[in-house]
């Protein structure tokens, strides 16, 4: 298993208007200087801060399935499909844009949101008719894993599923505790850590070679057979990460940033 932990130095900056939404881009657009092009088909991926209200007026999309996922705050939507609407802390909004549209986002004071971009099949999907969905927190189921609290964003137990191969999960994991999660051959982990300090290591590693990772680090792994990932939180606090599983490869054209 490769693991490598990609700090905010490495990662690519970007905002709107004189300031107003900062962004830290673990993967951005071309020439933005992120270290992280892509992961597989995870085209993009943005932890946007608002410093005060304020919309991103209305942009065009097509092809890509967006989400928006709210760490704390609001986030209005609307679009020319006739959508109007907010979500808050915990929630999301998936636009699988299909043959294009055009929307506006509206950050609330103090919000913070991830905009994920994923990859399908660009030539197919821009076929489709575009969508837009949206979920609050409690929507999401959650489960208990030997104290650890996993709830699931994208995936067979999630609302969302989307064409990309993909799940998503957001993670709190109890000071001092770790969390075990299967690594199939040809996937990859692409692991945001949003609160807390630990560290990440391969099932069989011993503790010496546990990788630490810390707040706004971006951690990637990945591996050609069958492994498990271990996240371990430190004794002082809880570690909260938000983690995608995407295959390494895919079998279709992927974009050329």
């Amino acid at each position: 298993m490769e693991i490598r932990v990609y700090t905010k130095n490495e990662q690519a900056k970007g905002h709107f208007g004189d300031g107003e939404i900062v962004e830290n881009k673990p993967i951005g657009f071309p020439h933005e200087g992120s270290v992280v092009k892509r992961v597989g088909p995870l085209f993009y991926w943005a932890w946007a801060k608002s410093l005060k209200t304020f919309e991103i007026p209305l942009h065009p999309h097509s092809g890509f399935e967006i989400l928006s996922y709210v760490l704390t705050g609001t986030v209005g939507h609307r679009d020319t499909l006739g959508n109007l609407q907010e979500v808050s802390t915990g929630g999301a909004q998936i636009m699988q844009t299909g043959s294009g549209a055009y929307h506006a986002e509206d950050l609330g004071k103090d919000t913070e949101m991830f905009q994920i971009w994923f990859e399908p099949h660009l030539a197919q999907t821009t076929k489709q008719p575009p969508t837009y969905h949206q979920y609050d927190h409690e929507e999401f189921p959650s489960e208990d894993v030997d104290g650890v609290q996993v709830k699931h964003i994208i995936g067979s137990s999630a609302p969302i599923q989307l064409v990309t191969d993909s799940f998503m999960s957001d993670i709190t994991i109890p000071a001092g505790k770790s969390y075990a999660k299967e690594l199939p051959a040809g996937y990859a982990h692409a692991v945001v850590i949003v609160e807390g300090n630990g560290s990440v290591a391969e099932k069989a590693t011993v503790s010496e070679n546990h990788t630490p990772a810390t707040k706004g680090d971006f951690v990637v792994l990945s591996t050609e057979e069958s492994n498990t990932a271990i996240y371990t939180a430190s004794t002082d606090a809880p570690l909260r990460l938000v983690l995608i599983q995407v295959p390494t490869e895919v079998d279709y054209p992927l974009y050329r940033k």
